[in-house]
């Protein structure tokens, strides 16, 4: 598989962007320059049997784009691994301002027909009364054969304590701009294996599977995903399609997300900060020493 970014394009848009701002404090004002996280959009194709597909518009931070590509695919069941993808280019069409270059992504099946791309159909629902429930979000997991997820490492308290502390200090660009999300994925002794930024939560996620799929690692049925926001439907389907076993967030989950992880077997940890947590869905990966919890809360979370 190519990854092509070619030569003679556009610059590449930087994950930060210098501005200049007037900070007002006690009454006086100074002038200082400072750095926000940039957001640009992403526009994701599909070239196959032939033919150029424009699937979604995204809004992300620059970085990782083809990491964010191929996540986002494999995470939507439009492709089923690696082998699937034979090339991710940039867009270099003659019809394209070339300062647009490094905002499309063209991703190149070795698939001789276009796959079938109605699990997209989602992405263009704007409002909470389009229609769809959540029942139905969950069955369509199920007809895409989903599997439970099985196994999975033990883990104990002390190693979830750990993780937010070594996400928060691998954030580099949220360190200088304070705006981005980040999903850090981790091995189940709480070592971190790669984290990603962006102004969206769910991007940085796809990013971190992207890694994932072109590293050939996936499944990762012995690792866990810590994400710096909440726990949402879509980072728990990502989650799943990956076959993560745990993931933890330093906030709430929505009660979608509950629900999927107790359907498809998952373990799921928020408010996890200054060493607590809250347990929603467990199926006793989490092992704490002190047995004095009783069966029937257990048997609760599942």
């Amino acid at each position: 598989m190519a990854l092509d970014a070619r030569p003679g394009m556009a610059q590449r848009p930087a994950s930060r962007t210098r501005t200049h701002v007037r900070v007002v404090q006690q009454g006086e004002e100074r002038a200082r320059s400072d750095y926000l996280a940039t957001e640009e959009p992403l526009e994701i194709r599909i070239v196959a049997g032939g033919q150029t597909h424009k699937l979604a518009i995204t809004m992300r931070t620059p970085g990782g784009d083809f990491e964010l590509a191929a996540g986002f695919l494999y995470g939507e069941g439009v492709i089923g691994g690696r082998d699937d993808i034979s090339r991710l280019t940039y867009c270099t069409d003659p019809d394209i301002d070339p300062a647009q270059h490094f905002n499309i992504v063209n991703v190149e099946l070795g698939a001789r027909a276009v796959p079938d791309l109605r699990s997209l159909e989602r992405h263009f629902y704007t409002t909470s009364a389009c229609g769809v429930c959540g029942k139905a979000s969950l069955e369509a997991l199920e007809l895409r054969g989903c599997p439970l997820v099985s196994g999975g490492p033990e883990v104990a308290p002390g190693v979830i304590y750990l993780l937010p502390d070594r996400l928060r200090a691998a954030q580099g660009v949220f360190e200088s701009t304070g705006g981005l999300h980040a999903a850090g994925l981790f091995s189940s002794g709480g070592e971190l294996l790669c984290l990603r930024e962006d102004v969206g939560r769910h991007n940085a996620v796809d990013k971190v599977v992207g890694w994932a799929l072109l590293e050939e690692r996936v499944p990762l049925s012995d690792h866990i995903l810590m994400v710096s926001g909440r726990s949402s439907f879509e980072i728990m389907q990502k989650s799943l399609v990956a076959a993560i076993p745990i993931v933890c967030s330093v906030s709430a989950p929505s009660s979608l997300a509950v629900a999927l992880a107790r359907e498809f077997n998952m373990t799921l940890v928020g408010f996890l900060r200054e060493q607590r947590f809250n347990v929603y869905a467990d199926s006793g990966r989490i092992r704490v020493e002190d047995q004095s919890e009783s069966t029937e809360a257990r048997s609760f979370l599942r």
